[in-house]
């Protein structure tokens, strides 16, 4: 479809439409989603995960109430890809007088420039488009921020060269917010915004008027307001002044999957899985384990809760862990590459960094404390396949002395012959869906993944270099020597006193 490029060619074409002439950025955003939620065939936000029955109901009523709104949450809960998602709700394409800095409505704009253009050019004055992406701006909000970033400045150099006073419209530089017109304005991490800088937000929301070095400038923008904040940053950095609270429509809370499943949807989404050359095959305990990573951690007493845990760890850990895998398969000239869990603990860089830790933490060390929550995650994955079911005869060969090392660079057809050596240690991968007949990769998978099990339980002991031996257990305690003990004189070996 050729879109018109001139005003004359708009005004003969079905964007003269009354409605479409006068309609507000919000209301356009409640027709799309209402259009929408009608169709019904459509998630109103592709891609976000575990929402649907709390944050997006929640979304879907600020936008039919034409509210601005603020979405509160710890770090990695997908609040920035939530904000950018309000894109998809507004229309193909929107047109604007070319050229404009504020994409000025053709049928009633803001700026002298471009009324002063309609005056002269009439039906001949020259028309551009915006896509939905081009109407969405951003800005990070820092300390360093000032009015003149957001809003706008007077441009003495303008004044000078072109003859104007001050106080000119033709003398303003326009910020991000007036850049914004006709479009969504988003402030991430609110409250790191100055006091003062907020303050200039009120009449921009309310009023829909700025004031630029104390020259009253009349500009009704049409903009949808929408923020994030950090909840702890209230108190930790800075807050959200009073007034500006009050005039945000709503408060909406985000919060990290609810359940295993969920997160591992989201991971399997936003992890770079999928690698040239080699087929790839993620056993589904290995994907368990990695996200129970992040749940355990947010449960550790030794992880900062008012920090969080982000669900970019899980997505990090998960690329980690391909990638080591993937070295050990191209090392060993594999042609599947299948991931251990002596791949997950190859991947605690990618865990120490995300983790914020209590003083408690801090003396054990992030190292040892990520080995812990590794284990701890691989002990519960475990116990959702292998409750209940009898691994004596596992055990037991540990405990008559054998012993095996399990390198997370070995290949997997040497470690074969050494696990079918465990005595009723193949038998047992059938639970994880794993066959004789499947690949050696994912036989040796599971193989050691029973083995972490039995090690999260302490029912086997594994040294730092991964050689898997008998557990250490308390000696047991004779009833010859109970008597003993029982019978000895409480101060025997104690000097009398003088």
């Amino acid at each position: 479809m050729n879109l018109p490029q001139t005003l004359g060619e708009l005004r003969r074409s079905p964007y003269s439409e009354s409605r479409l002439r006068t309609r507000r950025v919000k209301d356009e955003l409640r027709e799309n989603l209402i259009a929408r939620l009608r169709d019904g065939g459509e998630s109103v936000f592709p891609g976000i995960v575990g929402y649907e029955d709390t944050v997006v109901p929640q979304i879907i009523n600020a936008v039919l109430s034409r509210h601005n709104f603020i979405l509160l949450g710890l770090r990695g809960q997908a609040k920035s890809r939530i904000l950018r998602a309000l894109t998809t709700l507004l229309d193909p394409v929107l047109p604007y007088i070319a050229g404009c800095e504020i994409h000025d409505n053709p049928y009633a704009p803001l700026c002298r420039e471009c009324r002063d253009r309609l005056e002269q050019c009439g039906d001949a004055t020259r028309i551009s488009w915006l896509a939905p992406e081009e109407r969405y701006v951003e800005k990070l909000a820092t300390p360093d921020v000032t009015i003149a970033d957001l809003i706008g400045d007077i441009d003495p150099i303008k004044a000078a060269r072109g003859g104007h006073e001050l106080g000119s419209e033709f003398t303003m530089h326009y910020g991000l917010l007036p850049r914004a017109n006709r479009g969504i304005f988003a402030i991430n991490e609110l409250p790191d915004l100055a006091g003062k800088i907020q303050v200039g937000l009120f009449n921009i929301m309310q009023e829909g008027d700025v004031q630029i070095k104390g020259y009253p400038v009349r500009l009704p923008l049409d903009v949808a307001l929408v923020f994030s904040a950090n909840p702890e940053d209230y108190t930790a950095r800075g807050k959200i002044v009073t007034p500006l609270k009050d005039r945000i429509g709503s408060e909406i809370r985000t919060h990290y999957p609810a359940t295993v499943d969920e997160g591992i949807a989201i991971t399997a989404q936003e992890a770079w899985v999928q690698r040239d050359g080699y087929e790839l095959r993620v056993p589904n305990f290995v994907q368990e384990v990695v996200e129970r990573i992040a749940f355990v951690a947010r449960e550790d007493k030794r992880v900062d809760k008012r920090s969080g845990v982000s669900q970019r760890l899980p997505i990090s850990v998960m690329e980690n862990v391909i990638s080591n895998a993937e070295r050990r398969a191209i090392h060993n000239k594999e042609q599947v590459v299948v991931p251990r869990i002596g791949d997950v603990y190859a991947a605690i860089p990618a865990v120490t960094g995300k983790l914020e830790l209590e003083y408690e933490g801090e003396v054990k060390g992030a190292d040892t404390v990520v080995r812990e929550i590794i284990r701890t995650a691989i002990a519960s994955t475990f116990d959702t396949t292998y409750q209940g079911v009898n691994l004596q005869q596992v055990v037991q060969w540990f405990d008559l002395g054998g012993n095996i090392q399990l390198q997370d660079s070995a290949a997997a057809t040497d470690l074969m012959p050494t696990l079918g050596g465990i005595q009723g240690l193949m038998e047992r991968i059938g639970a994880l869906g794993v066959g004789s007949k499947d690949a050696p990769e994912l036989q040796v998978s599971a193989a050691e993944f029973i083995l972490e099990g039995l090690y999260a339980h302490k029912r086997i002991g594994r040294s730092e270099e991964r050689v898997f031996s008998a557990g250490e257990r308390p000696p047991k305690r004779t009833e010859q020597r109970v008597r003993e003990r029982d019978d000895e004189p409480p101060f025997r070996n104690r000097r009398p006193f003088n």
